[in-house]
C-alpha cells in the first residue's frame, strides 16, 4: 500500500499557509473598505491605556472612552489651528506681494519657456489666455478633463468625510469593548497554544509601546530643530511653520509636504530671493537627514530592537508595496513580525534538524 503523498502535520501547515494567503488577497482587495477600521484600531490602541486608567478610578467606560476620543480631537484641531495661523499669516503677505512675484516670474521663468516653445506671461489675463490657446481647437477634451477632475475630486472628498465620519464611531465601540473583542479573538486560538499566544501579545504589546514613545520624542526633536532652524534663518513664522512640521511628521510624506511647502511659501513671501529658498533647504535637508539615519533608525528602531539598516528597508519595502498606508504601519508591522520571528528561532534552535 502507498504511503500517503503528505502527512497530516504537512497537510495542516499548508492549509494554514493557504489560509493566511486568502485572507492576506482578501485584506488588499478590500482596502478601502478597511480603511477606518484600520485607523480606529490603531487610534483604539493608543487610547485604551487611557480609558483603561480612567475605568480604574471609577469612571465608567463608556465616558472614559468619550473623553480619549476627544482628548484626541482636541490634539488634531490645535494641530489645525497652528495650520490656520501660519496660513492667516502668510495669505495677507501673499495677496500683497502677488503682482511683484508675477513680475519676477515674467523677468527670469517666461523667457526660458519662450525658449522652448512656450509663450505665456504670468499674469491671469495670460495665464487665462493659455489655457484656452491649449484647448480651442478641442472644447470636448477641456470638458472631460474638467468632468474628471470632477468625478476623483469628488470621489476623494466622499471618501475622506466617510472616513472621518466613521472612524470615531468605530473607535468607541471598540474602546467600550476592547477587553471583550480581546477575549473573543484569544477564544477562537487552539488551548494548546493559549500560553504562547498570550507570550506573543504581551511582547508584542511591549514592543509597540516602545514604539509609539519612540515616534513622539522624534516628533518633538523635529518640532524643536525646524522651529529653531527657520527662526535662526529669519523666518517670521519659523516657530509654529517647524512646529507644524514637526508634529505632522506622523502622517508619512503628507505631513511633511505640507510644512514643507508652508515655509517655501513663506521664503518666497517674506525673502523673495534666493536665501529664503537656500534657508528651507538647508533647515528641511538637515532634519530630514537627522530624521532618517539618526532619531528614526536609533529612537524608533532600536527600541523596538531593529537594525538601522532594517528601519529603513522596511519604510522603503512597505511604502513601495502599500503605499501611503505601508508607511504608516511598517514599523508596529515589523514590531510584530519580530516577535514572530523570534519565536520560530527559539523553536527550530529546539528542534531535532537544529540539534542534530
Amino acid at each position: 500500500m502507498n504511503a500517503p503523498l503528505l502527512t497530516p502535520d504537512a497537510r495542516r501547515i499548508l492549509f494554514w499557509i493557504a489560509a493566511l494567503v486568502a485572507l492576506f488577497a482578501a485584506i488588499v482587495g478590500l482596502a478601502p473598505v478597511l480603511t477606518p477600521f484600520l485607523f480606529a484600531f490603531i487610534f483604539a490602541y493608543i487610547l485604551n491605556p487611557g480609558v483603561d486608567w480612567l475605568e480604574r478610578r471609577r469612571v465608567p467606560r463608556a465616558i472614559g472612552a468619550t473623553l480619549m476620543i476627544g482628548l484626541l480631537a482636541v490634539v488634531f484641531v490645535l494641530l489645525g489651528l497652528l495650520l490656520i495661523a501660519v496660513l492667516q499669516r502668510e495669505l495677507p503677505q501673499l495677496r500683497q506681494q502677488l503682482p511683484a512675484l508675477m513680475q519676477k516670474l515674467n523677468a527670469v521663468v517666461a523667457p526660458r519657456l519662450g525658449d522652448l516653445g512656450v509663450h505665456v506671461r504670468f499674469d491671469f489675463p495670460g495665464l487665462r489666455k493659455m489655457m484656452s490657446e491649449r484647448f480651442a481647437d478641442s472644447p470636448e477634451d477641456l470638458m472631460a478633463l474638467a468632468m474628471n477632475y470632477a468625478k476623483v475630486s469628488g470621489s476623494a472628498l466622499l471618501e475622506v468625510g466617510g472616513t472621518l465620519f466613521l472612524v470615531p464611531i468605530i473607535m468607541f465601540y471598540l474602546l467600550l469593548d476592547w477587553h471583550r473583542v480581546m477575549r473573543r479573538i484569544e477564544g477562537v486560538v487552539p488551548r494548546r497554544w493559549v500560553p504562547k499566544v498570550r507570550e506573543m501579545s504581551n511582547d508584542t504589546d511591549h514592543l509597540l509601546s516602545q514604539y509609539l514613545r519612540g515616534q513622539i520624542l522624534v516628533m518633538l526633536i523635529l518640532a524643536v530643530i525646524y522651529a529653531a532652524g527657520l527662526s535662526i534663518a529669519g523666518f517670521d513664522v519659523g516657530i509654529p511653520v517647524g512646529v507644524f512640521t514637526g508634529l505632522a511628521v506622523f502622517v508619512p510624506y503628507i505631513g511633511f509636504a505640507v510644512g514643507l511647502s508652508l515655509a517655501i511659501l513663506a521664503a518666497l513671501l517674506q525673502f523673495g530671493n534666493w536665501y529664503g529658498l537656500a534657508a528651507v533647504a538647508v533647515v528641511y535637508g538637515i532634519g530630514q537627514f537627522v530624521e532618517s539615519f539618526y532619531l528614526t533608525p536609533r529612537l524608533v528602531g532600536e527600541r523596538i530592537g531593529l537594525h538601522p539598516l532594517v528601519v529603513i528597508f522596511a519604510l522603503l519595502a512597505f511604502g513601495r508595496l502599500f503605499g501611503f498606508f505601508g508607511v504608516l504601519l511598517a514599523l508596529p508591522s515589523c514590531a510584530v513580525l519580530l516577535v514572530a520571528a523570534r519565536q520560530l528561532r527559539q523553536a527550530y534552535q529546539a528542534s531535532d534538524l537544529y540539534r542534530k
